[in-house]
């Protein structure tokens, strides 16, 4: 009877290890990184756009955000409004960390993507695609909603 156990024993932990092993493959294939509710807020007379979404990283690790393009503008740069007592300022950012199991709202106020130069007229109602380069090597083609100014309040 000890023998039944001991290869029972054994054909369990062989077989919690092949699905450790296939569970692990298959979150590692997963993108670490998604983004939601991504939207422009337009205006108008090509004045620049500016780009919201939240990120979220399922990973174990910080994942910084580290490059912006987009086939829809000749510039696409991440910004941050930095809050000095009575003014406000935008300051280019080099990059932007999303930490392991958390979420960066990229937001009004807050960080932001600046849009310059569309080469194409864009309208509240549109869709517009950005490409955000991970330092992971992850480059995700996100679709943000054009909204107007009165839209997106």
């Amino acid at each position: 009877m000890s023998i039944q156990i001991k290869t029972f024993a054994s054909l369990s932990c062989a077989l919690a290890l092949s699905f450790g092993i296939v569970g692990a493959a298959q979150a590692a294939g997963a993108n670490a990184i998604s983004v939601k509710d991504a939207w422009v807020r337009w205006l108008p007379n090509n004045l620049p756009a500016a780009g919201y979404a939240t990120l979220v990283n399922a990973s174990d690790k910080p994942v910084d955000l580290v490059d912006i393009s987009s086939n829809d503008y000749g510039d696409a740069m991440l910004h941050q409004t930095v809050s000095n007592g009575s003014s406000q300022k935008m300051v280019m950012v080099d990059k932007l960390t999303v930490p392991a199991h958390g979420q960066v709202a990229i937001s009004p106020g807050g960080y932001h993507v600046m849009l310059e130069d569309a080469k194409h007229k864009v309208a509240p109602g549109d869709t517009v695609h950005l490409q955000l380069k991970f330092s992971d090597g992850e480059t995700l083609d996100t679709p943000f909603v054009v909204k107007s100014p009165a839209q997106a309040n």
